[in-house]
């Protein structure tokens, strides 16, 4: 059980604490904008952030006599560890952040040396673009300029830190002198695996230019071991969990009577925890059942409440502000309500209407946000003519877009080749086709990254990949202007 008045109590030892996500991003906070509250057994920290109210499930936390480690969860099984760290000034904690990145930048180039004697070590430094990858030139026994790239933070996806290698080659081999033409890419155990299944599904020409290293630390000196290079078919080989698809469900007497406040707008996303109610794809209510008996929170942001009769009234108040700022007609497209959420909201769209992206589609209502393993694909769809599509939604650029519907392709196509979604009956009877998935990157025309086309060409031609571009005011209705198919 978690103890929350020692929480509190070392909470309010200081003013103001600098919040510190696991990607790395920051957050300055006054202490009572950190909120600790029950819910029957549950303790939830509340606190804002850049994109928005953050209301997290506290597992458990831990203090060092300086700063505050929590463990939360959120819906859908999401689990992160932050810090909150007392406030001290930017420049310092940007310099001691700087400076403990760049000793394990140092640390990764001293481990390629004592495990390639032969090698000439050169330039050891951190990447412009956020300091968080580590940028290690060297030369081999024969004389050949070769990069190693590695995540100082250990936060990275292994989408990111790929796209980061290719790009940085890519840079590297346009050099006039002494190009370099080939790079490692040095991970910790937990990514190399699967680094090493993503880089399998590259082209011939990008899986010859780089090679993944995996650090194994029960030995010391820690080795550095090159992973063998896989062919796509080898990825048929591996284990797959059986697909959970959300279970259909009515909604519950609570959530059904929100429905009824807006039912064109709301829908209910279900999970062990309960009931979670969006506007539009923004979540305004959750209903949870504890000992038999549902209970409801509501609110936008900040500010949540317990709904009572009494409270209903503002509830109400809620969802005709929604009606009024969720909306492509608003006159107020900087309220909080237009702006949150914003591929949440495309995908509640498409949701109700997938023929609006392609009229040859067939969406059960319940796989949205179908989970593979333990990722989320925005939607799976099936076309008329049986081929599965997985549908991944941008909103805003995405450099690692690509590698990321790559990588959920890898885990359906396996689910798929296994027999284990149509066992899963995931679409009401319907025979899935015995051909490849395919791939839809759906996002406005000005939301595709400007590096889209370069990435999608390193994709292997095996995998169909097509880039959908919708209109700017998707929001008042969701128009397919161009498409475009990348194989080859």
């Amino acid at each position: 059980m978690v103890n929350t008045e020692e929480l509190r109590e070392l909470l309010a030892a200081h003013h103001e604490w600098l919040l510190v996500r696991e990607t790395g991003r920051t957050f300055p906070l006054n202490g009572p904008e950190i909120e600790i509250t029950t819910a029957g057994d549950k303790t939830l920290v509340g606190f804002i952030g850049d994109d928005g109210f953050h209301d997290w499930r506290l597992h458990s936390f831990e203090f060092d006599g300086n700063e505050l480690s929590l463990s939360l969860s959120r819906e859908f099984g999401k689990r992160e560890s932050v810090r909150l760290v007392p406030r001290i000034a930017a420049s310092t904690l940007t310099a001691e952040v700087e400076l403990a990145r760049l000793e394990k930048a140092n640390e990764i180039a001293s481990l390629i040396k004592a495990n390639f004697s032969d090698i000439r070590l050169g330039r050891v430094a951190l990447n412009t673009d956020g300091g968080r990858l580590a940028h290690i030139l060297f030369d081999d026994a024969d004389k050949t300029p070769l990069a190693a790239i590695y995540d100082v933070t250990g936060k990275l996806t292994v989408e990111v830190v790929l796209s980061s290698a290719i790009l940085w080659l890519e840079k590297l081999g346009s050099r006039k002198k002494k190009p370099i033409l080939d790079i490692w890419i040095v991970c910790e155990k937990r990514h190399a695996k699967n680094l090493q299944k993503l880089h399998a599904i590259l082209t011939e020409r990008w899986k010859a230019k780089i090679t993944v290293f995996e650090i194994k630390r029960k030995t010391e000196p820690p080795l550095v071991v090159e992973l063998p290079k896989r062919k796509i078919r080898d990825l048929w080989r591996e284990k797959s969990r059986r697909p959970t698809a959300p279970e259909l469900r009515e909604p519950g007497g609570i959530a059904q009577r929100i429905v009824d406040l807006s039912t064109d707008e709301i829908d209910v996303v279900y999970s062990r925890q309960g009931e979670t109610l969006r506007f539009m794809g923004l979540p305004f209510a959750r209903v949870r059942t504890m000992l038999g008996i549902e209970k409801a929170w509501f609110g936008v942001g900040r500010d949540r409440r317990i709904l009572t009769e009494e409270t209903w009234d503002d509830l109400v108040e809620i969802v005709e502000q929604l009606k009024l700022y969720r909306t492509a007609e608003t006159l107020n497209k900087r309220h909080e309500h237009y702006r949150s959420a914003p591929e949440a909201w495309l995908e509640s769209i498409l949701r109700r209407n997938i023929t609006l992206l392609d009229a040859n589609l067939i969406l059960s209502p319940i796989y949205h946000q179908f989970r593979s393993s333990n990722d989320k694909i925005d939607l799976l769809a099936l076309r008329k003519d049986g081929r599965l599509v997985i549908i991944e939604l941008k909103t805003q650029p995405d450099r690692s877009s690509v590698f990321q519907a790559a990588d959920y392709w890898r885990k359906i196509e396996l689910q798929r080749r296994r027999g284990q979604l149509d066992e899963a009956n995931l679409f009401d009877g319907r025979t899935i086709a015995n051909q490849p998935a395919i791939i839809y990157l759906a996002a406005p025309a000005w939301s595709f990254h400007r590096d889209f086309e370069f990435f999608a060409k390193t994709i292997t031609p095996e995998i169909e990949l097509w880039r959908y571009e919708l209109h700017e005011n998707w929001r008042g209705k969701v128009r397919v202007v161009a498409r475009e198919d990348y194989r080859g």
